[in-house]
């Protein structure tokens, strides 16, 4: 189970790593991402800083599962967002799928490292 973690774990931190550099870049999808979805161009910037962070807890959680379970635990919650953001515009699946995606799998990280959580919660 320990190597799908660190597999699941590297795809997200592709992930956070090629999405939070294209907000940053200003890359013309994320621009009309984002306007798509109605948010100010301000929060395309702060998200891929977030997710930039996110994905140098990742690199953390290499070597200490509690921060990569962590880790998963916010990229979890910004791609719940992000879904959410989503159908509120009605966006079709195609376009949801990434977030979904993400969201699986960062929930697959917390669970592959469950075991990291027992001692998290006491």
């Amino acid at each position: 189970m320990h190597i799908l973690a660190i597999i699941f774990q590297s795809w997200l931190l592709f992930s956070m790593a090629f999405f939070g550099g294209s907000k940053l870049a200003g890359a013309g999808h994320q621009v009309e991402l984002f306007d798509s979805v109605k948010l100010p161009q301000w929060f395309r910037v702060v998200t891929g800083v977030l997710q930039l962070a996110a994905g140098i807890g990742l690199i953390i959680g290499y070597w200490n599962a509690e921060i990569a379970v962590w880790s998963a635990i916010f990229v979890g919650l910004m791609m719940l967002v992000a879904v959410l953001s989503h159908l509120r515009v009605k966006h079709s699946f195609g376009k949801i799928f990434p977030a979904i995606l993400n969201l699986a799998i960062s929930i697959a990280v917390v669970f592959l490292y469950a075991d990291e959580l027992s001692n998290l919660f006491g």
